[in-house]
């Protein structure tokens, strides 16, 4: 029962305390078991299982490699395809789906399997390690935080501090701009302690602040183990990372994926990483063969790998000064590190030819990113002028020896990362390889049972549903011991399989790049048989020579995706990307939102969308220096996003389309001194998604500016750039002729959105706006 209860031994109570027969038992601060382990988990993001040099792959990690030879390396780990789903199941010993995260939160809906809420009968590990006297804190990425709870007003049950860690450094998103994140120290928003051009990279901060915490933990409190989440966003995209790492890797890429992918392949052979037997699967039709790729795009596409490969590289080494000051405070023979490398297979996320901004695929805009164009920004690649991603063709690479990739459940390129197991107290054996399937909901059991911790039957007062992984405690022991986790299903978008005894039964049901495609009815699904024991990689489908052996897979897929929320099936794409159609909450009422100075660091899920309609933004604004300079209003970045501003007294609109295209109106005359009602108002042309508008500003219901935009963000702005009042946090949404955004010279007494074909009106008094909406409803 957690929290433990405290229950007074009854006895002798005297009057005075100098009385002889006064005696108290002494206090004894909450400890685990006698030899409890420090636990480090680090998981990093976005990794194919034949990347790292760990596993054959063609990025070198020292690191990995040196922990692979003091333990154990896994070659049949998985995960779920993708990234919030796999970090709810790892956390919570629990298949995704019975923790509510069938999907990213971004795409939450109502569905008990898919509404990234997990329920307070599912406990996760950080709450159970800390309730029984582990010291716990996480440092990088938290993407379980369902949209409308990742406000300033939480609340916070399942941020990080709620959910069983005493300390939270890193962001509440599914990625972050490496050079300028949005961080969180606990739940409140901070800046990065320097910029980019002073040297800032979000991997080596929070190697910084893991060291810092892990220091003063084993000063502070020796005799008690920590359990330290180390997750940094890396190397999901943006793939940033310095220049000096990526140059690393000149020219080692320029013979393309496929060769790449079977120089790998014979490297994992070599190395003992897979059966000698395996079989390398054919491409799909989907994938461009290197050969069939323009001339002209070869050193753009070679360039995208040799950063990525750099940006691997250097997370590597900052998970390494990490695990150096655990062994340098001595206390590495006793701590259960688990690398996990890859919360999914590599991401196929950035089409055939890559990205600049990989926000122009996830709006399906990802043609005004020429060939020409790609070609004229590759020297930003990994710097902060960028947001770039590589090829599908280097993600299905990366996942070698397997089919697909992140987003595929159904096969393993999708599903199967490499892993690490290290422990000197606790591993015998060294440098040895484990073949027992094993999947992220085994880790929490795992160590529960290092630690000798119960897994609790009720917490606060709520009784728990059990585990549904299993222990990897046997497979430390006893290499060739029989695998106890014999049963697992698969789903993600549709695409679903099921593993038992040995053989897969798998479907793919649509493509991860194709973001906007209709995939076909499930009905219409063809489905795969695969025999594990002698086809290690999927290259033979045995369907039609085992029809019986298909069809009781698939019924017992049928019976654990019924067991576990998986149903209903739900393949929708981006439009569970707004609230509506997904059927999930929202903070925001009506047509209209009010906001004040100071308020930031709100992210895009609880602003008024203003996204493929008219809309306006009204300001009351009070000038005490003519030449009032700074951001009255912003929401995005430099990679997409809008503001208006006041730059030397004269108001100003910029819209800013995927960082390719700017559109600026600017008033001619400034803004004296005394209050003001300034307006900006965009009439959408209509016509579909993504259409562009006319732009008018007003100052005190005159006229000051007419202007254009041509190309509007049809369905997401950024993954963590906000909106802010008064300032334009992290990366500047346009080219700002002004050096500081935030506001100088002027008060903003409110700022006020709506949207819809009557946002214009300006009808009614502002100041009475103002009270109405401060009115208590």
């Amino acid at each position: 029962m957690l929290p433990i209860p405290d229950i007074p031994k009854p006895g002798l109570t005297t009057f005075d305390a100098k009385d002889p027969d006064t005696d108290f038992p002494p206090i004894e601060p909450l400890r685990p078991p006698d030899g409890a382990p420090n636990v480090l988990l680090v998981l990093l993001d976005d990794v194919g299982f034949g990347a790292s040099s760990v596993f054959g792959g063609p990025v070198k990690t020292p690191v990995a490699d040196r922990l692979g030879k003091g333990g154990l390396a896994y070659n049949r780990f998985h995960t779920t395809a993708l990234c919030a789903p796999t970090r709810a199941a790892l956390l919570h010993g629990r298949n995704h789906h019975s923790v509510g995260f069938g999907n990213i939160t971004e795409m939450a809906t109502s569905a008990p399997g898919q509404n990234a809420l997990a329920p307070n009968s599912k406990a996760g590990l950080p709450f159970t390690l800390r309730l029984n006297g582990y010291s716990t804190a996480q440092f990088g990425k938290c993407h379980e935080v369902a949209p409308y709870l990742a406000s300033p007003m939480g609340p916070f049950d399942a941020w990080p501090t709620g959910v069983g860690f005493e300390y939270f450094y890193g962001f509440i998103a599914g990625e972050a701009n490496q050079y300028d994140p949005a961080l969180y120290e606990g739940t409140s928003a901070v800046d990065p302690p320097k910029s980019e051009e002073e040297g800032y990279h979000l991997t080596e901060d929070l190697a910084n602040k893991a060291i810092g915490w892990v220091h003063q933990q084993k000063a502070l409190m020796p005799d008690k183990p920590f359990f330290m989440y180390f997750a940094p966003g890396a190397t999901h995209a943006p793939h940033h990372v310095p220049k000096e790492w990526a140059d690393k890797y000149k020219g080692k890429f320029d013979e393309g994926w496929d060769v790449v992918r079977e120089e790998t392949f014979e490297r994992q052979k070599r190395l003992g990483i897979i059966p000698e037997h395996s079989e390398l699967p054919a491409r799909h039709e989907e994938i461009s063969a290197w050969d069939a790729m323009p001339e002209a795009m070869k050193p753009v596409l070679a360039r995208e790998m040799e950063v990525y490969a750099g940006f691997l590289e250097h997370t590597d080494y900052h998970v390494g000064r990490v695990v150096d000051a655990i062994e340098e405070m001595g206390a590495l023979d006793n701590t259960l590190i688990y690398y996990i490398i890859g919360d999914n297979g590599a991401s196929a996320e950035g089409t055939m030819n890559g990205a600049f901004n990989e926000m122009a695929n996830f709006n399906g805009m990802a043609e005004l990113e020429t060939p020409e164009f790609l070609q004229s920004v590759m020297d930003d690649f990994g710097g902060p002028d960028s947001y770039n991603h590589y090829s599908v063709g280097w993600a299905w690479a990366m996942c070698t020896p397997f089919q697909w990739t992140k987003q595929v459940a159904s096969h393993w390129g999708g599903t199967r990362n490499a892993t690490i197991v290290h422990w000197p107290k606790g591993i015998a054996g060294k440098g040895e390889m484990r073949e027992q399937f094993s999947h992220v909901i085994d880790v929490a059991p795992t160590v529960l049972e290092a630690a000798g911790i119960p897994e609790p039957q009720f917490v606060n007062g709520v009784m728990q549903s059990p585990y549904e992984g299993t222990s990897m405690m046997y497979s430390f022991k006893e290499g060739q011991a029989e695998e106890k986790h014999d049963l697992q299903y698969f789903e993600m978008f549709g695409n679903r399989g099921i593993y038992y005894k040995g053989w897969s039964a798998v479907t793919k049901h649509r493509t991860p790049w194709e973001m906007t495609n209709q995939p076909p009815p499930f009905d219409d699904d063809v489905w795969g048989l695969y025999d594990g024991e002698s086809d290690y990689s999927q290259a033979h489908n045995l369907a039609k020579e085992h029809p019986e052996k298909l069809a009781h897979l698939q019924r017992l897929f049928l019976i654990e995706a019924t067991k576990y929320n998986v149903l209903p099936l739900d393949d929708r794409g981006t439009e569970r990307l707004v609230p509506e159609l997904a059927g999930r909450p929202t903070l925001i009422k009506g047509d209209r939102q009010m906001f004040f100075t100071g308020m930031g660091r709100l992210s895009e899920n609880v602003v008024l969308s203003t996204k493929n309609k008219s809309w306006g933004l009204e300001t009351v604004v009070n000038v005490t220096d003519a030449n009032a300079t700074g951001v009255i209003m912003a929401q995005g970045g430099k990679f997409g996003g809008w503001a208006v501003y006041l730059d030397q007294g004269i108001l100003h609109y910029v819209y800013n389309t995927l960082g390719i295209h700017y559109y600026v109106t600017s008033a001619t005359e400034s803004v004296n001194v005394g209050e003001h009602r300034l307006q900006f108002r965009f009439d959408y042309d209509g016509g579909g998604l993504g259409k562009g508008g006319d732009v008018t500003l007003l100052v005190d219901d005159e006229v000051a500016a007419t202007g254009r935009v041509e190309i509007t963000h049809p369905m997401i702005w950024s993954a963590d750039e906000t909106a802010n009042i008064g300032r334009d946090a992290g990366t500047p949404v346009g080219s700002y002729s002004i050096s500081d955004s935030v506001l100088t010279g002027a008060d903003i007494r409110f700022v006020e959105l709506a949207v819809g074909d009557d946002s214009a009106d300006h009808e009614i008094d502002p100041m009475e706006r103002f009270r109405l909406a401060m009115k208590i409803q």
